[in-house]
């Protein structure tokens, strides 16, 4: 029994996915003729309250597309320590928009609007970067799957607004956030002027994240695309495996919720583990005590066939998933509550 508890994106297509995919009516979609793909825009954009929508290979390059339709070379973003566009997509906002971070000490990759408003450079200084843009993530990768409280948004969204700075959204694991939190996809179209929905983590696909925005923005989005060598042809085969997994996959992210707030739960209670972080979604976040090292707990892991993530700085990772069975949860509580530190 392999039990890969690395990430969300290892999961394989159901059948009923692959079916979807096989089945899928395709065309060329850099001429905008992929009649399938044309739908999951639609679909998405309309989920959201949102005017436009673009399917990207992945969720790097839909956020770099998105920060280069806010900002300028010279500008600068506004993001949490933690973010995934500072951390983990290769430098791209540098590299990709010519534009630099300010980074704020979040609470577990979360920010408030007062960080926000008193990280703004003063537009008139000259000798500082202008700041143009605010990006946020929902929910946090690096904190732990933690959510965004939206009354919180919306005062960030007021900040945002009163300076002129443009408002984006990681939303890489968003559809976790609205399920445990019960909310409104559209009030998060009302809030921010882009969006990332990814596809391929809880939901559960092979691949494809979609950008959504305002028209204005979205205006030049294919051009960065094609930019940033994103232009495909048939791939509705991808966006059927997207359309499956948005009716037949959001619902269940619960499940995935559950079992990971039960692992958290038995972690806790063990003598080995120094900490535990919060569980609100799929992901648990912990921290061994003294007694035990990193290495040590992965190989014991290891040789029970279960693989987990060692994200440095003593953070250790599991995240559930669709693939994440019944089955495999009993096993990996029982191992855990069998190490010995």
């Amino acid at each position: 029994m392999n039990i890969d508890l690395r990430s969300d994106t290892v999961t394989k297509p159901t059948a009923g996915m692959m079916t979807a995919i096989m089945q899928a009516e395709t065309g060329d979609d850099v001429y905008k003729e992929d009649p399938t793909v044309n739908k999951l825009e639609a679909t998405l954009a309309d989920l959201f309250g949102m005017d436009e929508a673009l399917f990207f290979p992945t969720g790097s390059m839909a956020n770099q597309a998105a920060i280069k339709l806010h900002t300028q070379p010279g500008e600068q973003l506004i993001c949490d320590k933690w973010a995934h566009v500072y951390n983990y997509e290769g430098g791209g906002v540098s590299f990709n928009s010519g534009v630099s971070c300010k980074l704020i000490d979040g609470d577990r990759g979360m920010i408030t609007a007062k960080q926000v408003e008193a990280a703004i450079n003063p537009p008139d200084f000259y000798h500082s970067p202008l700041t143009s843009l605010v990006c946020l993530e929902n929910t946090t990768n690096k904190g732990g799957g933690a959510c965004y409280d939206l009354s919180e948004i919306k005062k960030i969204r007021a900040v945002c607004d009163q300076h002129g700075l443009g408002l984006h959204l990681d939303g890489a694991r968003l559809m976790n956030a609205i399920v445990a939190n019960e909310e409104d996809t559209k009030a998060y179209g009302q809030l921010f002027d882009t969006i990332t929905i990814c596809l391929s983590k809880g939901l559960g696909t092979p691949m494809g994240t979609v950008l959504i925005g305002s028209k204005d923005i979205m205006h030049h989005a294919m051009r960065i695309r094609k930019v940033l060598g994103g232009g495909m042809r048939q791939i509705g085969f991808m966006a059927a495996a997207g359309l499956y997994a948005l009716e037949h996959h959001v619902e269940r992210l619960a499940e995935d919720h559950k079992k990971a707030s039960e692992i958290a739960a038995v972690l806790a209670k063990q003598d080995y583990v120094a900490k535990v972080e919060p569980t609100e979604t799929n992901i648990v976040i912990f921290y061994l005590s003294e007694a035990i090292q990193s290495q040590q707990f992965m190989e014991e892991l290891s040789s029970q066939e279960i693989r987990i993530s060692d994200m440095g700085e003593g953070k250790l990772r599991m995240v559930t998933h669709l693939d994440y069975t019944d089955v495999m949860h009993t096993h990996l509580l029982t191992v855990l509550n069998s190490i010995k530190k």
